[in-house]
């Protein structure tokens, strides 16, 4: 199989990952060190930091309840960042997967007339016409994961990289295996009908192509630690023999490595999905199967915050030569193993 589409997507990850990266060195948005930057950007810290205190704002955050370890983080995560900041009030609104509650919630942001709103989604196309209204009222919206119906809706939106995820597994497992090209991959996916599930299946599909391999051994979950045991029982009960497996998240692996340890079984090495910390100690620890994990982060409320900050006080990603802060920004999906767990640990997300 051809590289050219998984490069090509990996490509528009990386770009975007490197905006994402510019946050946490952001410099002045003075416009005497655009040539500067031209030449390097080196002399543009020497300005000012984009972190340095302005104008007060207030933004408003809305995200669904935090019934999943990731999402528990997404707003933490969120939280943290906004109190870093003394020129930021936050008004959190309280997590709700009823859509209903949360449009009102949006609503009550546009008449309490704050600066920005970060919001993820419940439902990204039940939510398009409130984040429209918002933009119309002249309220940035940064939206956060779950994408809307309408690009207009959003002045900026922050993603993960499904379709990386399973790319940079799959490359991971070829790696591995790559030699073997009769080895037996398996795969634990999470719900099978939402599209973020088919996008990380495409990615490892695809990637797995390249070295010869394919998906011998399929099963769905639920994002849930019970519904990862029992989906896990199932596939080790069909497949005598593994050689790999990679699981798409992490809170549902915890389940799936229960189900492996009460199998015996541990002929094979399994990767997983999104970076918990728990599945990251494991991995440091070399106590399971559980050999590595790829990154689907959890603070992307937070790059949200960040990002919501710098449009409304006129800044801008200064590592950049652009002098608007981006349209999208799509972070990259690293895989972490023991080599290189303690650079991503402390900002793993409990499971």
């Amino acid at each position: 199989m051809s590289l050219l589409p998984i490069k090509k997507k990996l490509g528009t990850g990386l770009v975007a990952g490197l905006a994402v990266l510019a946050l946490a060195a952001c410099t002045s948005n003075d416009p005497k060190s655009n040539s500067d930057n031209l030449a390097g950007g080196t002399t543009a810290a020497a300005q000012g930091s984009n972190d340095a205190a302005g104008d007060k704002i207030v933004i408003g955050f809305s995200a669904p309840a935090a019934d999943h370890g990731w999402m528990g983080s997404i707003t933490e995560s969120t939280k943290k960042a906004a109190a870093a900041y003394p020129d930021v009030e936050l008004h959190v609104a309280e997590g709700t997967n009823d859509v209903n509650l949360q449009i009102s919630q949006v609503e009550t942001f546009i008449n309490d007339k704050v600066d920005a709103i970060v919001l993820l989604p419940f439902d990204g196309a039940a939510m398009t016409p409130v984040a429209l209204k918002a933009m119309d009222a002249g309220i940035p919206v940064i939206n956060v994961d779950r994408e809307f119906d309408d690009p207009n809706a959003a002045r900026v939106t922050v993603l993960g990289d499904n379709y990386g995820m399973g790319v940079s597994a799959g490359t991971y497992v070829c790696q591995q295996l790559g030699d073997k090209p009769d080895a037996v991959v398996a795969e634990i996916a999470g719900i099978d009908s939402l599209p973020l599930t088919q996008d990380r299946s495409q990615g490892f599909k695809d990637a797995l192509g390249t070295c010869g391999l394919n998906v011998d051994n399929r099963v769905a979950a639920d994002f849930t630690v019970q519904g990862g045991e029992t989906a896990a029982a199932n596939l080790l009960q069909a497949a005598p023999h593994i050689d790999a497996l990679w699981n798409h998240d992490d809170d549902q692996g915890v389940g799936v490595l229960a189900a492996i340890e009460n199998a015996g079984r541990d002929e094979f090495f399994m990767v997983g999905g999104a970076g918990s910390a728990n599945a990251m100690r494991s991995i440091q620890a070399g106590d399971s199967v559980l050999q590595a994990t790829v990154i689907y982060p959890s603070t992307q409320g937070a790059d949200g915050i960040k990002l919501a900050r710098l449009l409304v006080q006129q800044k801008a990603l200064s590592d950049l030569v652009e002098v608007e802060v981006p349209r999208l920004v799509q972070l990259y999906a690293p895989v972490v193993t023991k080599d290189n767990v303690d650079q991503y640990i402390d900002t793993a997300f409990e499971s």
